[in-house]
């Protein structure tokens, strides 16, 4: 790479990353927004919600590389031909090959890093999502206590607490049970959840136990810890649900009878495959596109706001039709093979505008027009 491509480079892959970031920035806010659920519904802890929102990240990324490579190359592009660094770094002797090549190195890195995140990051991010969000659902604590109400579980099970602390610690809990004509209740100072051998427990500290036999008889007991067994009191019986986007390709490509009876049918599952191999080739395009924007036309004083917002907007019409294209494989396998001509084409066809642009154009020879202009000359 020499002096004036390391230039290039550095000037398009900042607003790039700058871009990226900001768009990255905002889908992370929408997500936070949408899990703020799990601290005001389900008692979770703030860690819990940032843990899921930096999980839903890789699949964001997916969506983002390619938008935010358009919107950081029309940037930086704009601003290189609106200071005349581009017509000075091709006066200098550096062919249009040449001066576009870092931002063709840009576009094959967002392209990898697309690929890397689809393939690897995506489906084991969405596992753990999916995992932690079952986890929430099906937490214990969340499902019995709510602070300063008495709440009535399954199996005859009531438990109140009186304040819950940050670190989860259970301040004043009082628990009733009653199975048949047997009453029992707890009441301890202090009471935290837990598991023993992956079964859930409520572990009570400085508390006593009081129960009425079928005898009408009183026994009472008081203790410095008890651990009480929760899992009859339980009443989950669902399993980790995936989807399509949840799965590896090996997966995708080569589904186990369990993967189509709990995730989708096989045309789902390949047209997912598809889309994953195929999400990298629209970073291609999209610094194609943003090349023949700002570069694929004659030179005008007064910018090109007019030829960003067709390209802008032929941007946009062709990677909607690429999601509508993943939809329609899904019931129509042979439809695959258009979830990477869509973004060839487009780009193929991007490129040569953008070289076309550099011909000289020829004025069109009317030969009577020149002999009738020789003879008045």
């Amino acid at each position: 790479m020499t002096l004036i491509q390391g230039y290039l480079f550095r000037q398009i892959a900042r607003p790039v990353v700058g871009a990226c970031a900001a768009l990255a920035g905002i889908g992370i806010l929408s997500q936070s927004l949408d899990q703020l659920e799990v601290i005001v519904e389900r008692g979770q802890s703030v860690w819990v919600m940032v843990k899921l929102t930096l999980l839903a990240v890789p699949q964001l990324l997916a969506v983002i590389i390619p938008i935010g490579l358009f919107v950081g190359a029309l940037i930086a592009l704009t601003r290189l031909q609106r200071e005349q660094e581009l017509t000075a770094v091709f006066a200098s002797g550096v062919t249009r090959w040449a001066a576009i090549r870092p931002a063709v190195r840009i576009a094959a890195i967002a392209a990898l890093l697309t690929l890397v995140v689809t393939t690897v990051g995506q489906p084991w991010a969405q596992r753990q999502a999916r995992a932690e969000a079952f986890a929430v659902r099906t937490d214990l604590a969340a499902l019995l206590v709510e602070e300063g109400q008495f709440v009535e579980g399954p199996g005859g099970l009531t438990v109140y607490v009186q304040q819950i602390e940050q670190n989860g610690l259970l301040k004043n809990l009082f628990v009733y049970l009653e199975d048949g004509d047997k009453v029992t209740t707890w009441d301890a100072a202090e009471a935290r959840f837990s598991r023993i051998d992956g079964q859930p427990y409520l572990t009570l500290l400085n508390g006593s136990w009081q129960r009425y036999s079928s005898r009408g008889v009183l026994e009472y007991l008081s203790f410095g810890r008890q651990d009480v067994p929760l899992a009859q009191y339980s009443e989950v019986t669902d399993r980790v649900r995936y989807k399509p986007s949840d799965l590896y390709l090996t997966q995708l490509f080569n589904p186990s009878p369990a993967d189509l009876e709990r995730v989708g049918s096989a045309g789902e599952l390949m047209a997912e495959g598809h889309s994953r191999l195929s999400a990298p080739l629209y970073a291609l395009m999209a610094m194609a596109m943003a090349l023949t924007a700002i570069m694929g036309g004659q030179f005008s004083r007064t910018g090109y706001s007019l030829r960003i917002a067709k390209v802008a907007g032929l941007f946009l019409i062709v990677r909607i039709a690429g999601y509508g294209v993943v939809s329609a494989s899904a019931w129509n396998g042979w439809l695959n093979i258009f979830q990477y001509l869509l973004p060839i084409v487009a780009t193929i066809v991007a490129l040569r505008l953008l070289f076309r642009a550099l011909k000289p154009r020829r004025r069109p020879v009317w030969p009577a027009y020149e002999r009738l202009k020789a003879r008045f000359a």
